[in-house]
């Protein structure tokens, strides 16, 4: 749907042999600037999509007492900014697609503002630009952001396509040129920006490595130059004026024409611009000269209208937009829709709903005679269209069409909206179009509460509270963005007001340990539970504070003390025994000089860390640990003495594995001196020697030793370890020594079932001789088996 034709248009159509374009100027605005002089003397730029307007005016003056004036208003002429230019001479003014306001100087520096006038940053266009200045430039904007092209005094050309992600590039010379060009424009071709160069009749194109020259196809052979140019606002199409007054229409990769026209004007113009609707099949474009606009299409006639005041035009996706000093208007092709509504005697179904409404009132009142209609379409329309007439009042002052609206889309509208302070409208509009409440009423507030803790009129307290009662229910806000802006702000009290009411720590340490509040920090890293979180809060804290203040904190916080104990244990070794010694924590010192020995190689260093521990452990009134670690340096020096002696490795062995290398290399004394030194338990050594000498198979010393006292371990070990070495002779001379309960189980080991049998009967135990009834072979054994079941019989009964 397109709105109605108000009085304010103009529709002026041709009819002749030619198919003509039909056109209407639509009143956008009266202005609300007082401009004395109009648009004179002044560098204007308006931003597209119905965005803000920038003069400079006087931006030629040089005096430090009559300095240029930068304002900026909207679409409506209402002033957002305005402020004295106190940088350099300012070449071009262009707005980003994200409305932002880029002035170009002519040593090729950048200064961007947003559209209320802050200063945001500012970037060079390189060293070659700054030396021999700007001689013109353009803005545009390309599938990669908005870009800068600019020609240097040296006539050479530097493109940035992104001035978010600064890649300058210098574009190859261009053959034959004297003096700056006719005029040059900026082609976005295959995802690539390139620069199309007019030097008389010659056209080339530049990219990153070559200038091609390039004809126009049927360009009149009348032109002798080319004096203008211009690309349409999808860069698909472009329009050529020349020197003979004809406009040659074509594809912007010059390899169709589309039209030419004769304006029958040769004098050069101040401005052209395309004016096409999307889907549209006529080209059309617009030149406009002092006092006069004219409009030329597919057909050789030309439409004009006649300009009161001078002017300035601004491509639209859908059409031109006509600015002057007093008037703000639009210039479009007539939608298909329109035309079919208002032509003379039309019966178009939109045509007679229109007389129905005029009839009833009623502007729904036909669909309710439809089967089978949809209503969303009809509901989504008149959803946008209040969209629109709420953002095109004259307060507001953002003019956009629907083929704009549908392109921009509402993120973008609300964006526009939140960047002009305009919060209430904006979530107005995110609630009646159901916009998810991430992307729209919680993005609107975020917004509005950064914006909120930047005003200094009001007490922290004041805004906190406002922004937490304002925030309360919405979803998807992160505090410590708000707090972040406030701090930037030079509102850190404020910013540790907004962090408690973010409940994630991991959002709120990082930025208290910017605000340089470490102890708040650490504790809130401590309540998160997080030891990574704590982890990096000490590991800051280290960095950032000396040492006593750093052990200090850490001593206020238990849990982040014990953590850093752990980090150094395995890290900085050095650092904890520094962090026992100012703690008096001698036990922990002890086990630290231990540990430390370990990784010692000579083994005098090596016992003088242990007598250190020694010394840490009887401070700390440990004597388990301190007569320990003597025994230990006891075994060390013993081990040296016999690596000194015989010759065998024994330094670093455990107390165990010593007894075991000296007992299977014969040197029996030497390891009975270490059991009686060292208090050896005897079941321990026994097993240990019993072991040891099965393995040598000595069995002649195993029998002395069997024989030199009783075993505190018993003899059926003896009968197990020959068995395991597969010496049953050897085995069968300690079955006597067993003693009664374990007799069954040792004649069992050596193969004797009689002994076995004799035993288990003697004893009466049913489940001995249970045991050796499952060992008896049915076949040799039967005489044996009835003799163990009628003794099992008698054991039962009783």
């Amino acid at each position: 749907m397109t709105p109605a034709l108000s009085k304010s248009e103009r529709i002026v159509s041709r009819t002749n042999d030619y198919t003509c374009n039909e056109m209407r100027k639509i009143e956008l605005y009266e202005m609300g600037w007082n401009l004395k002089d109009g648009l004179r003397e002044c560098l204007v730029a308006a931003a597209p999509y119905g965005g803000p307007i920038s003069l400079l005016k006087g931006h030629n003056r040089r005096s430090p007492s009559a300095r240029p004036q930068l304002e900026i208003y909207s679409s409506s002429g209402l002033p957002l900014a305005s402020f004295p230019w106190k940088s350099g001479v300012v070449k071009q003014l262009g707005w980003t697609v994200s409305d932002d306001l880029l002035c170009v100087q002519e040593d090729g520096t950048v200064l961007v503002y947003d559209l209320l006038g802050g200063f945001k940053r500012h970037f060079s266009m390189g060293n070659e630009v700054s030396q021999s200045q700007v001689l013109e430039t353009k803005i545009f904007h390309s599938p990669y952001g908005t870009g800068v092209a600019i020609l240097t005094g040296a006539l050479r050309f530097t493109l940035a396509t992104n001035i978010d992600d600064i890649k300058l590039r210098r574009l190859p010379e261009v053959p034959g040129l004297q003096g700056a060009p006719s005029c040059w424009a900026v082609l976005t071709q295959d995802r690539q920006s390139k620069v199309l160069v007019a030097n008389g009749s010659h056209l080339f194109i530049l990219d990153n490595t070559a200038c091609t020259p390039v004809t126009p196809p049927g360009l009149s052979p009348q032109a002798s130059s080319i004096v203008h140019m211009c690309v349409s606002f999808s860069y698909k199409y472009l329009a050529l004026l020349t020197d003979s007054g004809h406009v040659w229409m074509g594809t912007s990769n010059l390899k169709e024409k589309l039209s030419e026209v004769d304006t029958k004007i040769k004098t050069p113009p101040k401005q052209m611009a395309w004016c096409r609707r999307p889907k549209s099949q006529q080209p059309s474009a617009v030149v406009m000269w002092d006092g006069l606009l004219i409009v030329v299409g597919e057909c050789k006639e030309t439409i004009q209208y006649h300009l009161d005041d001078d002017s300035i035009l601004v491509p639209e996706l859908d059409g031109v937009r006509i600015i002057s000093g007093t008037h703000h208007e639009l210039l479009q092709e007539v939608p298909g829709a329109c035309e079919e509504i208002f032509k003379i005697a039309s019966m178009a179904p939109g045509a007679l709903l229109l007389e129905a409404h005029k009839e009833y009132e009623a502007a729904s009142f036909g669909k309710c005679f439809l089967s089978n209609f949809p209503p969303e379409q009809f509901v989504s329309m008149c959803r946008d269209l209040r969209v629109l007439n709420a953002v095109r009042d004259y307060t507001v002052g953002i003019p956009l069409t629907h083929t704009q609206f549908k392109q921009m889309t509402v993120q973008v509208l609300i964006d526009r909206l939140v960047y002009r302070k305009l919060y209430p409208l904006a979530i107005e509009i995110c609630r009646y179009l159901k916009t998810p409440e991430y992307q729209g009423v919680s993005r609107v507030l975020k917004h509005w509460a950064c914006y909120k803790v930047q005003q200094k009129e009001e007490s922290d307290e004041v805004i906190a509270k406002a922004v937490s009662v304002k925030l309360a229910d919405a979803a998807g806000i992160f505090y410590s963005e708000i707090a972040t802006k406030a701090y930037e702000s030079g509102r850190t009290e404020l910013a540790i007001k907004l962090l408690e009411f973010e409940p994630r720590s991991g959002e709120q340490v990082p930025l208290l340990l910017k605000m340089k509040k470490s102890p708040l920090a650490l504790s809130k890293a401590i309540e998160s539970g997080d030891t990574d979180l704590v982890y990096t809060v000490v590991m800051y804290l280290k960095n950032e504070l000396n040492r006593g203040d750093f052990f200090m904190m850490l001593r206020n916080q238990p849990v982040a003390l014990s953590l850093y104990k752990q980090f150094c244990k395995h890290q900085e070794q050095d650092t904890l025994k520094d962090l026992f010694n100012q703690d008096d924590d001698h036990e922990e010192l002890g086990n630290l000089y231990v540990k430390a020995s370990y990784k010692e190689q000579r083994l005098e260093a090596r016992i003088a860390l242990l007598q250190s521990a020694v010394d840490e452990y009887y401070k700390a009134k440990n004597e388990f640990s301190a007569k320990t670690t003597e025994d230990e340096m006891r075994l060390l020096r013993f081990q040296r003495k016999l690596e000194e002696e015989k010759g065998e490795l024994l330094v670093g062995f455990s107390l165990h594995d010593t007894m075991t290398t000296l007992l299977s290399v014969g040197l029996h004394k030497h390891a009975e001196q270490l059991y009686k030194d060292f208090r050896v338990p005897d079941k321990r050594f026994w097993w240990l020697k019993l072991k040891s000498l099965a393995e040598k198979e000595d069995w002649e010393e195993l029998e002395k030793f069997g024989k030199s006292k009783k075993s505190p371990i018993g003899y059926l070990p003896f009968v197990e370890v020959c068995i395991k070495h597969h010496n049953k002779y050897e085995a069968k001379k300690y079955v006597s020594k067993v003693t009664p309960e374990q007799k069954v189980k040792a004649h069992l080991a050596v193969g004797d079932m009689e002994g076995a049998a004799e035993a288990a009967i003697e004893r009466r135990n049913e489940s001995e001789i249970s045991t050796v009834l499952s060992r008896c072979s049915a076949t040799t054994d039967h005489l044996l088996m009835e003799r163990l079941n009628r003794a099992k019989a008698t054991a039962v009964k009783k």
